[in-house]
């Protein structure tokens, strides 16, 4: 059986962003150009917020944010893969929390996925009942497809939860040109849902699991009134 126990070391301050882009002298060739980038492209880098503000953005209304850092062993990393479909090279991950008074008021992570050619930095919000609450940019190094840090877009990730299939012409409205960017983002939310529910919300009886039972009990009217009022 395994087991949700999850190594978690908390540091007090907030830390900036790692370059996660791959070195300038790397050549990278671009199917849809027919060629290789050059080097001012492969360069690109808009640096939009630090991870300190994001957390900031995703608890306005916090008195405090802390910082953990979870790290997954083989098995639970395994399971992650496959409640979300598919695999990542990450074994840790850096999780905000907000707090006020003793009362958590949600957890934000930062995710580092690849676009088309390069990783996009960007955090994830998750409140105590599994639902996104925000999405920031925080480094964007692609030549264009920058629309997705723009609340026009990424607005469409509020209130998703691990219930929703998070793709492209199924519940997200896709960018003309930045394809890989918005299924970059697409896996990060999924990936971010997935993480909180296995290792914040499942302990606290909150999770997935505590909210499928409870549908099941409530039967087909029940669950009708708990969509319709948001419950």
């Amino acid at each position: 059986m395994l087991t949700r126990a999850v190594r978690i070391t908390t540091v007090v301050l907030l830390v900036g962003v790692v370059n996660v882009g791959p070195a300038s002298s790397e050549r990278v060739w671009d199917a849809e150009l027919g060629r290789y980038l050059t080097p001012q492209e492969m360069a690109e880098e808009e640096v939009f917020l630090t991870e300190d503000e994001a957390a900031r953005l995703m608890f306005p209304k916090s008195e405090r944010i802390g910082q953990e850092i979870l790290r997954l062993s083989p098995d639970q990393k395994k399971m992650v893969e496959e409640r979300i479909g598919w695999h990542f090279p990450e074994n840790e991950f850096t999780v905000y929390i907000g707090k006020t008074g003793a009362e958590v008021d949600g957890y934000a992570v930062v995710q580092n996925t690849i676009g088309k050619h390069k990783a996009i930095t960007y955090m994830v919000g998750v409140d105590q009942k599994g639902e996104v609450t925000n999405l920031e940019v925080l480094v964007y190094r692609e030549a264009k497809g920058s629309e997705v840090r723009t609340k026009r877009f990424n607005a469409q990730y509020e209130g998703k939860t691990v219930f929703d299939p998070i793709r492209i012409n199924r519940d997200i409205i896709n960018i003309t040109g930045a394809t890989m960017s918005v299924r970059s983002l697409n896996a990060g939310v999924k990936r971010t849902l997935v993480l909180v529910d296995e290792f914040y919300l499942k302990p606290l009886g909150k999770g997935s699991d505590t909210v499928q039972a409870r549908r099941a009990q409530k039967g087909f009217l029940g669950r009708m009134f708990d969509d319709m009022f948001g419950r």
